[in-house]
């Protein structure tokens, strides 16, 4: 994203455009934490799966 800031602006405008610039766009994440109930160690499914490719 880019902001043009001109000479001579006031400072209501450019704290409005900071916090504009400052937004988080994306998705929630931590409304999925603890979702997934696994039944073996994560590091072990990742390495299965990595192996799989050989």
């Amino acid at each position: 994203m880019v902001t043009v800031i001109k000479k001579g602006s006031d400072k209501k405008l450019l704290s409005q455009l900071l916090k504009e610039a400052l937004k988080t766009k994306g998705v929630d994440t931590h409304k999925y934490c603890g979702v997934i109930s696994l039944k073996e160690d994560p590091l072990v499914i990742q390495k299965r799966m990595r192996d799989e490719w050989e």
